[in-house]
């Protein structure tokens, strides 16, 4: 390949974001002064010019520094001046120029150049280079869409590869700086080879951007479809007037999503789950899972409250209304409206209503409810041993679902209702864990706000609940949970206020429920006290409304038979009714008897009387104790014997009683277990009793442990075992002196009727207990 050089003077046209070939043949639009200038000079001269390419197409004004110094003489075929200023000029490119330097730059550019003159080559590389370059072209052509296809015809005709090669070229569309190193690259096979790389880099990138769109385009579609199906399934149904299949589904959660008052981390679970639930498949058994999951989160109450009641005067009538007594309850629920009345914010109290049962605990607490009006929810806890019936599941499992406590607030409806936990000392434990444990943190007013169900796993606020829970006995509370809680003792009620509650709430709510009125059936005052003497023998009124609900039963069987038309039921007629008496009212003890005494027991019915026997005969001094004590009581019985055998002579006990006899102590009712510390100075009584054979006064009950010196120590329960001393019909009772302070918890009522003594010493007892004017037998 030959190349000539000539040097010549040229005016310059630079080009912005545009380059020409030699051979190409295009329009022009031309602007700036300079460049108007240039073409008319080349107009005058021999109608060529210089076309150079500068850097940066934002230059308004170029420097000599920012143009190409290679460039492509171009003959300028015509000129047109448009109406704007602007002129077109058609020009064709020659061959390509080498800038040598700029003659004038005042007006115009004028520069020196140096004309590259080739002529093309015959070689069979670059026959095969240009070969290359068509197919490889040809290949471009088919994925852009930028260039026609009918210049592939055009170009296959050319062969010369110089001309090949820029035409090839001016068709692509390059970066400025790609297009100039063609121009630039003088050798022809180099160029081919140049312009070879550039096409395979440009094949390259279009193939990669056609995967992309295809991709792109198979997603849009699939999208579009599923739009389309869903759209279509929506009308349908529609159309049905149904709401079927899972987008039924979701758009109904979504609806009450809306409506939902909730913290905003709840709301967002929620509607993940929901998202969730929308990709599912309706055949996938997990869309059930997360369908009952997103529910019980939408059913919760997590913001919604009813206001409280806080009219005092209101508050205590229904209270009364639905209870007669239990003063210390209701004042409790009355301090409370009124701190809330001043506070106007009071974290929920934690209640614990500890008595006997049938004494009202539970119904106090609906009671409770209504005078606050609010909702009222109640769980038993008797018998629950698995953690998870607090907690819940995890939703891992099979049939997971919320604990108890949750489950409640659920039905409650609202955040802050009167929630009783009933029956909480009758929870155990085993392998599944430690309920009690659990409920630690719903109990605790410091972590209760931050509630965590393994089920829900969302914090549930339980601060503004009012938590009520009932137990007959304190000592199977576990210590930690009874530290949360607020202790209120229910005690029994007296034989007095019994015949109040009986008139005033049982005989009307039974004679209501069998369809009764105050004209159909009568029952007498003297009927009512028989009734709760000799039928009934409890702390609480559940046997007594239990019996009161039989005579109504037995009396409407006689109005409707048509035996009667009223019936007047007195002291008289009731066993007809309720057949023979079941407990003898009144002494424990008919005479005052040698060797038996009267202890007053407190049991989880309530207080009782318990009469210890004592029996001596001849041996060599075993004690025997039977009744199925505990070892609590066994050891009240050895140290009474150790107190005696120490006092004997004083006591007037035969010193030596213990080698010659045998001595067995028995409590009646054997196959009830009986155990506590407060049977000592009774069996220690009964104990001298039969020893001496001085008898034990029928009339005195007593309570009290005693230690080997013979002190009587303090006792719990005073309450309950004075009102079994009532009921028994017991003029006198012994009690520690240590439990005087206790007095002001005994009824009034009671007091008046029962001779209450404090004693500290075993002396006092014996003095007070033993019929000293009989004489040994």
């Amino acid at each position: 390949m030959a190349v000539n050089e000539e040097e010549r003077v040229l005016p310059l046209l630079p080009l912005r974001g545009l380059l020409v070939y030699p051979n190409m043949v295009l329009h022009l639009d031309v602007g700036r002064e300079r460049s108007v200038k240039a073409l008319e000079q080349a107009m005058v001269d021999d109608d060529l010019i210089l076309l150079a390419t500068q850097h940066e197409v934002q230059i308004e004004e170029p420097g000599t520094d920012d143009i190409f110094r290679m460039g492509t003489v171009a003959r300028v075929r015509q000129m047109l001046k448009l109406p704007n200023g602007t002129i077109r000029v058609l020009v064709e490119g020659l061959h390509r120029a080498r800038l040598i330097e700029f003659v004038d730059t005042d007006s115009y550019y004028k520069v020196r150049v140096s004309e590259i003159l080739q002529d093309e080559i015959d070689d069979i590389n670059v026959e095969a280079l240009m070969r290359s370059v068509l197919d490889h072209f040809e290949q471009y052509l088919r994925l852009s869409k930028k260039v026609s296809p009918e210049t592939l015809s055009a170009v296959s005709d050319i062969d010369e590869p110089g001309r090949l090669a820029d035409v090839i070229a001016s068709h692509l569309p390059l970066k400025i700086e790609d297009k100039q190193k063609i121009l630039e690259t003088v050798d022809i096979k180099k160029r081919l080879e140049t312009l070879l790389s550039i096409l395979n880099d440009e094949r390259e990138v279009l193939e990669l951007e056609k995967k992309i769109s295809q991709r792109v385009k198979k997603q849009m579609e699939k999208t579009q479809k599923e739009y389309y199906l869903r759209e279509q399934m929506k009308a349908i149904q529609r159309e049905l007037g149904e709401k079927e299949g899972r987008m039924g589904e979701v758009d109904e959660l979504r609806g009450r999503l809306e409506e939902m008052e909730a913290p905003e981390s709840v709301k967002e679970r929620v509607e993940k789950e929901i998202q969730r639930l929308e990709k599912i498949p309706t055949s996938s058994a997990e869309g059930g899972v997360i369908r009952t999951y997103v529910e019980w989160l939408l059913d919760l109450p997590w913001q919604k409250e009813t206001e409280d009641d806080l009219n005092l005067a209101k508050a205590e009538k229904i209270l009364d209304e639905d209870h007669y007594g239990l003063e210390k309850a209701k004042e409790r629920v009355l301090e409370y409206l009124a701190v809330q009345q001043m506070v106007k914010k009071l974290k929920g109290p934690i209640l614990c209503l500890v008595g006997p049962p049938g004494v009202g605990k539970t119904s106090l607490g609906r009671s409770i409810a209504r005078a606050l009006n609010r909702k009222f929810v109640r769980i038993s806890l008797g018998g629950v041993r698995d953690e998870a019936e607090i907690r819940g599941h995890r939703r891992t499992y099979v049939g997971a679902m919320p604990g108890r406590i949750i489950q409640g607030m659920k039905t409650a409806g609202t955040a802050n209702p009167v929630f009783l936990l009933d029956e909480i000392d009758k929870m155990s434990m085993d392998f599944r864990g430690d309920p009690a444990s659990a409920l630690l943190e719903v109990l605790d007013p410091e972590q209760n706000q931050n509630f965590s169900d393994h089920y829900i796993e969302a914090p549930y606020d339980l601060s503004k609940v009012m938590f009520i829970t009932t137990a007959n006995a304190v000592h199977n509370i576990p210590r930690p949970l009874l530290d949360r809680m607020e202790m209120l003792y229910i005690s029994g009620y007296t034989e007095i206020e019994k015949e109040k509650i009986t008139k005033e709430y049982l005989i009307p709510r039974q004679l209501k429920e069998h369809g009764l009125g105050k004209d159909k059936l009568q029952i007498n005052a003297e009927a009512i006290q028989k009734l709760i003497r000799q039928y009934t023998r409890e702390a609480g009124v559940r046997n007594l409304e239990r019996t009161v609900g039989t005579l109504c039963r037995k009396a409407t069987k006689q109005l409707v038979s048509g035996e009667k038309k009223k019936v007047i039921i007195t002291s008289k007629n009731l066993s007809q009714y309720l057949g023979a008496e079941k407990f003898r009212y009144g002494k424990a003890e008919a005479t005052d008897q040698v060797g038996a005494a009267t202890g007053l027991a407190w049991t989880a019915a309530g207080g009782d009387t318990l009469t210890i026997e004592v029996t001596v005969f001849p041996g060599k001094g075993k004690l025997t104790l039977t009744g199925k004590l505990g070892d609590v009581m066994k050891e009240s019985a050895q140290a009474a014997f150790s107190y005696i055998r120490s006092r004997a002579k004083s006591l007037e006990v035969d010193p030596e009683f213990h080698e010659k006899n045998d001595i067995h102590i028995h409590v009646p009712e054997g196959a009830i277990p009986k155990d506590g510390p407060s049977a000592g100075i009774t069996m220690a009584t009964a104990l001298v009793s039969a020893l001496s054979g001085k008898p034990v006064s029928r009339e005195v009950g007593m309570t009290g442990e005693v230690t080997l010196r013979g002190r009587v120590l303090a006792i719990g329960g005073l309450k309950e075992k004075s009102l079994a001393a009532h009921r028994a019909g017991l003029t006198q009772i012994l009690i520690p002196k240590e439990n005087e302070k206790d007095l002001e918890d005994v009824p009034p009522s009671v007091r008046e009727d029962l001779k209450i003594t404090p004693v500290s010493h075993m002396d006092e007892v014996l003095k007070l207990a033993l019929v000293a004017d009989m004489k040994r037998g």
